[in-house]
């Protein structure tokens, strides 16, 4: 169940150490307020640029500069295939915050998200690409996204929801509507990387009161069970 993927991930304990001059960054602010653990230590003058640390179970993966990923906060939502209107920053923290668990998500964080994943499909442009969209309806604004990924790719796509709506027939798409009803409260995708399983990123969101609780991740293996799950319907 993707219930289930959400409690693994929080069977793993991620810090954040926010390396600090002055007031606290923006950034800082995001983290603690989606339920990521941080905290702050100041930087002595002369010292490095304000950077982040981050801790994966008492061990450090990764540190990056607070002003690189501050692309988060309102990263831009643009069609598949256009880079330039993607910040480094965004894509940079996509990677280092890999299966973190957040609470609190706002609608438009996640779909800067799965912006980042459909474009990472439409690059590869083979595979098999698996989206919850809640119900067929949520997915009619995201139709022209979704035709542009299906005709100019060779991808594999598979749209889930509950049938409310009768969404328009496009090649490369696949619309599962029956036994879905359990996927209704959550926001999910899987792209099994194509050719390159190094490639493969997913998410899992649930919806609560108008903010999600979930994860994305890069690991080809969650993205396989996130796959499987959508795929046993």
């Amino acid at each position: 169940m993707l219930d289930d993927l959400i409690a693994d991930r929080r069977g793993s304990e991620h810090r954040f150490t926010v390396y600090r001059r002055d007031d606290p960054p923006e950034i800082e602010t995001w983290l603690a307020t989606h339920g990521v653990a941080v905290e702050s230590r100041s930087l002595p003058p002369g010292g490095p640029p304000p950077f982040i640390e981050i801790e994966t179970d008492g061990e450090v993966v990764g540190i990056i500069g607070v002003e690189a990923v501050e692309g988060l906060l309102e990263p831009p939502i643009v069609r598949p295939g256009d880079r330039d209107g993607v910040s480094e920053g965004y894509r940079i923290l996509f990677e280092v915050l890999d299966e973190t668990v957040f609470s609190g998500v706002e609608r438009r964080a996640l779909l800067a998200v799965s912006r980042e994943i459909e474009d990472r499909a439409f690059r590869v442009g083979d595979g098999t690409l698996r989206v919850s969209f809640q119900t067929l309806s949520t997915f009619r604004t995201q139709t022209p996204v979704y035709r542009t990924l299906a005709t100019e790719t060779d991808l594999d796509i598979h749209v889930y929801g509950v049938d409310d709506w009768s969404p328009p027939a496009i090649r490369g798409i696949t619309y599962h509507a029956e036994g879905v009803e359990r996927f209704e409260p959550f926001w999910a995708m899987a792209f099994d990387g194509g050719p390159d399983e190094t490639r493969a990123c997913g998410l899992v969101a649930r919806e609560q009161s108008d903010e999600y609780t979930g994860f994305w991740t890069d690991d080809p293996a969650i993205v396989g069970e996130i796959s499987t799950t959508l795929d046993a319907g």
